[in-house]
């Protein structure tokens, strides 16, 4: 084995070290998290913090269940994510391909008339979001959990990654689609959207996360417990003066963790692939 190798081994075991270190901040809270959700409350806090529980109890989970209808608000949470995920996804990447290949009058200013939504906070449009959706009678409804991400602000983050990643793509492959008779639709569908994977999967990512996470709207829109999302649900589990309940509420966490990982995992390559094919050019 050459010195050159073996310096190199030695310096790829000093990164992996390096970075196992760096990640333990981040690693930590979950760990603690899950292995907390399996102590009895009295040990959850003790000090110095153990890494395994001394013995494993499995009645918070069942707690979680019988509190709340969290079956339900799981699901809830669930299916407004998918079709909010999908549906911007949609918008998304027809509005990007329009911007990008789409010459009209005045199409720089309006795409900074887009952009310039992603200046303006949540907080500032939720009044007149609820009166909107109020005289439409869809409050204590899942409607402006879905209709608001899809078509408002929220959406302008996705838009701009498909124009961006919809530039880099060279002119001449929807030239030749166009020379054999397809129309812009048809170039779109066939040429330009498998081809943007990448970019979609990055969408999709944070998609699915902003709207697994949302807590104000749901707070706003939802006043019945069967009609809530997932960290509407995490903030019910208190006792009977108003404390929270520990294991429970990790427990019900731990459990509201799982899709995101999956998410995660499954889809990791086309976000990172997606975030640099976007963030280089254009």
């Amino acid at each position: 084995m050459s010195s050159k190798t073996r310096n190199g081994r030695k310096l790829k075991l000093v990164v992996y070290g390096l970075l196992s270190v760096l990640c333990i901040p981040f690693v930590f809270p979950t760990w603690w998290m899950v292995t907390s959700s399996f102590k009895p409350t009295s040990e959850i806090f003790a000090y110095p913090p153990r890494l395994l529980p001394s013995e494993w109890h499995f009645g918070a989970y069942r707690e979680v269940f019988r509190l709340q209808p969290f079956a339900q608000q799981y699901w809830n949470s669930l299916y407004i994510a998918a079709i909010v995920t999908v549906g911007t996804m949609v918008v998304a990447s027809l509005a990007g391909y329009a911007f990008a290949r789409i010459r009209f009058p005045g199409q720089n200013a309006l795409f900074v008339v887009v952009l310039t939504g992603l200046l303006i906070p949540s907080e500032v449009t939720i009044v007149p979001l609820f009166q909107l959706f109020n005289r439409f009678g869809m409050i204590d409804t899942h409607w402006p959990l879905i209709l608001v991400p899809i078509f408002g602000a929220p959406s302008v983050l996705a838009t701009f990654i498909m124009r961006q990643f919809f530039v880099t793509l060279p002119k001449e492959l929807e030239e030749a689609a166009r020379v054999d008779g397809l129309g812009r639709f048809e170039t779109f569908r066939r040429i330009a959207l498998p081809l943007a994977r990448p970019a979609l999967g990055a969408v999709g990512i944070f998609t699915f996360l902003n709207s697994w996470n949302l807590f104000l709207e749901p707070v706003v829109y939802l006043s019945s417990k069967e009609k809530f999302t997932l960290p509407q649900a995490l903030t019910q589990y208190v006792d009977a003066y108003g404390g929270p309940m520990w294991d429970v509420q990790l427990s019900a966490a731990t459990l509201t963790a799982l899709p995101v990982l999956v998410v995660f995992v499954i889809a990791q390559r086309q976000f990172v692939e997606g975030l640099a094919h976007t963030g280089l050019k254009g």
